[in-house]
């Protein structure tokens, strides 16, 4: 059987989702969308998010990244790709299960927005009661 080029992963987080390859020997490029993920996220603190993984499991540089990521908004999209990088690594790592799982990445965050219900404001505001 052929043994493939790359590791694949997928990430989800809020209403966003990610497609994450992960090709091996690459010097640590990182896109987004065909867009360098510099120019794809402009908050640093979303970059460092998308990074953690590859630092701590040490293999910053060891691998190219390739990401499709729709749905949401920036912050949930780093999240979903921060999953989908702990889901590829651990494809093409097994050992790194432990640090991983230790971090949270490889737990999906659940939060999602609450859905209004009928006959109210929202998802728990009520309509104001006028008792008289």
């Amino acid at each position: 059987m052929a043994e493939t080029s790359y590791f694949y992963g997928t990430g989800r987080r809020k209403t966003s989702s990610a497609r994450v390859r992960l090709i091996p020997d690459g010097s640590g490029k990182v896109f987004i969308n065909r867009l360098p993920y510099s120019e794809y996220f402009d908050r640093e603190s979303v970059k460092m998010i998308i990074m953690q993984p590859f630092d701590i499991t040490d293999s910053n540089d060891k691998y190219d990244v390739y990401v499709n990521v729709s749905g949401g908004g920036k912050s949930g999209q780093a999240g979903a790709i921060r999953h989908g990088i702990a889901r590829a690594l651990l494809q093409s790592d097994p050992e790194l299960k432990i640090t991983l799982k230790k971090a949270g990445f490889l737990t999906r965050d659940a939060r999602m927005k609450e859905r209004k219900k009928y006959g109210r404001k929202g998802a728990r505001a009520r309509y104001q009661f006028s008792k008289r």
